[in-house]
C-alpha cells in the first residue's frame, strides 16, 4: 500500500511513480564533477562574472565603523545597491565576509534588513529584526570583530526589486484581483506589507521565466551573489585567501549555492536552511524556489550541495522547534552531511549546531557563528 500524503491526496502514490521513473536524491560526493554539475543545473554561469560600472556612492563612520554605499550592474536591470562595513581602525587586507540577506516573504528591502548605513534604521526594521536576529542589524556586528563585510541587494529584494505596477501587469488580471480582496480581508493600507504580498505572488511567475529563459531563480541569484564575491575580492582592503559567507534563512540558501559556485569561498556557514528534500514531502513546501533548482532532485539532495566542496570549513546551525522544517529532515541532513565530511577524511571541518527555539539566528547563536567564522579564517593564512 502506497504512503499517504495530506497535500497530495488522492496523488499520494504520484510520489512511487515518480520514484519508479527515475532515481531521486542519489549520494552527490563532494568534488568538482559536483561542482560542475550544480553550476549546469543552475544555469545562469557562462558569462563573466565581474561587476560593471563599480561606483562608491557615499562613505560614513559611525559606531566604530567605516562604512561605504557602492553600487554596480550585472547586466541587466536596475543597479545593484550594497554596503561594505568594517572597523574604522583597520590595518591591513582583513578577512572578508559576503552577509547574505534573508527572504522572508520581505522583499522591498534587502541588506537593510541585516546591516545599518549612515542613517537610523527604520521602525520597520527594528520590527522586523527583533525575532529573527535578536534585534540588531549582525553584519555590523560581524564587521566589529575584525572583518570586511559585504552585503548586497539580490535579484528581486530592495534595489534588485521589481516595480509594484510591473508585478501587477505581469501576474495578470485573475491574480490582481485576488490580491486586491486578500488586502481588502486583511486591512493592508502599508505599502511595504502590501508590496511584500504582491511579491510573494510574483516569485512564482518570475519562476516560470527563468524556466523558459534556461535557468532557475536559484540560478539568477547564485550569479548575482557570485558577481558580489567578485567585487570583494576586487578590494585592496580584503585579504583574498580569506573569504567567508553566511545567512539566514533565504541567506543560509543563498550561502549553499555560493560556496557551491565560487572555489574563493573559504568559510561556509548557513542557518536555518538545512533539511533532507524527503522530509519536506508533506511538510512546509511553502519555501522559496531557491531551494528547489530545476532538476536538481534527480542528481542528490540538498545537503549534497552544502557539501560539495568538502572538506571546505562549514558549519550549520539548526532551530530544533523550527516551523519550516520537520526536527527529522533536520537530523537526516546532519547526518548526510557528517558522512560526506567523514568520506573525505576530514570529519571535523563540518560542524553541526543544535539549538532549541524558533526560526532564528539569535544573539547565542550570532555569537557562536562570528567565533567560527574567525577561528576558520584567520587559520586560513
Amino acid at each position: 500500500m502506497s504512503e499517504h500524503y495530506q497535500h497530495l491526496g488522492v496523488f499520494s502514490d504520484w510520489v512511487a511513480a515518480a520514484r519508479r521513473q527515475d532515481s531521486l536524491y542519489p549520494t552527490a560526493i563532494p568534488g568538482p564533477q559536483t561542482q560542475a554539475l550544480i553550476r549546469e543545473i543552475l544555469g545562469f554561469c557562462h558569462t563573466d562574472e565581474n561587476p560593471m560600472e563599480v561606483k562608491i556612492e557615499s562613505q560614513w563612520e559611525k559606531d566604530g565603523l567605516i562604512g561605504q554605499e557602492i553600487t554596480w550592474s550585472v547586466g541587466y536591470g536596475p543597479r545593484t545597491q550594497a554596503y561594505v562595513l568594517k572597523p574604522a581602525n583597520a590595518n591591513g587586507p582583513l578577512p572578508g565576509i559576503v552577509a547574505l540577506h534573508d527572504h522572508s516573504g520581505f522583499k522591498y528591502y534587502g541588506k537593510e534588513k541585516i546591516a545599518d548605513g549612515p542613517e537610523e534604521p527604520l521602525p520597520v526594521l527594528n520590527d522586523f529584526r527583533r525575532l529573527p536576529y535578536g534585534g540588531r542589524a549582525y553584519a555590523n556586528a560581524l564587521a566589529r570583530e575584525g572583518v570586511v563585510v559585504l552585503v548586497h541587494d539580490v535579484f528581486l529584494w530592495g534595489s534588485r526589486r521589481f516595480p509594484l505596477e510591473t508585478m501587477m501587469e505581469m501576474m495578470g488580471d485573475p491574480t490582481v484581483a485576488m490580491l486586491r480582496a486578500y488586502e481588502t480581508i486583511s486591512s493592508v493600507p502599508d505599502e511595504i506589507e502590501r508590496y511584500n504580498i504582491a511579491s510573494d505572488f510574483n516569485e512564482h511567475w518570475v519562476s516560470k521565466y527563468c524556466n523558459i529563459l534556461g535557468t532557475s531563480m536559484a540560478g539568477v541569484v547564485s550569479y548575482e551573489d557570485r558577481v558580489a564575491v567578485n567585487y570583494l575580492l576586487s578590494r585592496l582592503d580584503v585579504d583574498t585567501e580569506r573569504i567567508g559567507c553566511i545567512g539566514l534563512s533565504g541567506g543560509g540558501n543563498r550561502a549553499a549555492l555560493l560556496s557551491a559556485t565560487h572555489d574563493s569561498i573559504q568559510a561556509l556557514v548557513i542557518i536555518g536552511l538545512m533539511t533532507t528534500y524527503p522530509a519536506l514531502l508533506d511538510h512546509n513546501m511553502s519555501h522559496t524556489w531557491m531551494l528547489f533548482p530545476f532538476g536538481w532532485a534527480r542528481h542528490g539532495d540538498w545537503p549534497d550541495i552544502a557539501a560539495c566542496r568538502a572538506p571546505l570549513p562549514l558549519l550549520v546551525q539548526y532551530d530544533l522547534q523550527d516551523d519550516l522544517f520537520t526536527e527529522t529532515g533536520m537530523r537526516e541532513a546532519h547526518a548526510r552531511l557528517q558522512n560526506h565530511y567523514a568520506a573525505v577524511g576530514k570529519p571535523d571541518a563540518y560542524t553541526g549546531q543544535f539549538y532549541p527555539g524558533p526560526h532564528k539566528f539569535d544573539l547565542e547563536m550570532q555569537s557562536a557563528a562570528f567565533g567560527w567564522l574567525k577561528q576558520q579564517l584567520l587559520a586560513a593564512t
